[in-house]
């Protein structure tokens, strides 16, 4: 079982490529080479394969690093699945994962969201997109400062607020009100939730 994650940059056309993709780069090269585990392609479109339990944990890594950009935001789905044909790129494998992802993604500009899951367990779905979608309620709105922490707190979990504060030039309380801000506690209770419902899931 893996995981796609299909996603475009919104309102890249009002900023150069150079402001975000290597940051996306240097993102996704954390987590496998290019083309066999992601690919950027179509200017700011992107796929990326993952291991399912890392999936919704690596979603919101890449939506705090790209909002961590002044008036940048991301659409993503993620299809968990099978991959059934490893093609010499993400994009050119297939198998239900790739399915998943890719239906979604076509539905999320109509369905005016930046963030679903296909895991091809109805019930699982329904639960988990209800708690996303509530979640983009305040992710949406993160600023470009706490999404910046939050990216910080979700690639190194065990960092102190002080260490934060430290590495960004600002007072341990800007760090903590930042924080409350963003719901840092909610996100973290999300995640938590999450892997329990992929061992649920089926290939």
């Amino acid at each position: 079982m893996i995981a796609i994650i299909t996603g475009d940059i919104i309102n890249s056309e009002g900023h150069k490529a150079s402001e975000w993709i290597d940051v996306l780069k240097k993102q996704f090269s954390k987590w496998g080479e290019t083309p066999s585990d992601w690919e950027i392609y179509r200017g700011d479109e992107f796929q990326l394969k993952i291991a399912p339990k890392k999936a919704l944990w690596a979603a919101l890594q890449i939506k705090a690093v790209v909002k961590s950009i002044k008036d940048l935001d991301v659409r993503m789905a993620i299809g968990v699945g099978s991959e059934s044909f490893k093609g010499s790129s993400v994009s050119e494998s297939n198998g239900t994962a790739h399915q998943r992802s890719g239906r979604t993604f076509e539905t999320l500009k109509e369905e005016k969201l930046n963030l679903a899951i296909a895991t091809g367990n109805k019930k699982e779905d329904q639960s988990l997109n209800l708690m996303i979608k509530l979640a983009l309620d305040f992710m949406d709105e993160w600023t470009s400062v706490s999404a910046e922490i939050i990216a910080i707190v979700l690639a190194h979990p065990k960092t102190s607020q002080q260490d934060i504060a430290e590495q960004l030039s600002i007072q341990q309380s800007a760090v903590s009100q930042r924080q409350k801000r963003a719901r840092l506690d909610l996100v973290l209770q999300l995640l938590e939730y999450y892997p329990q419902t992929v061992k649920r899931m089926k290939p």
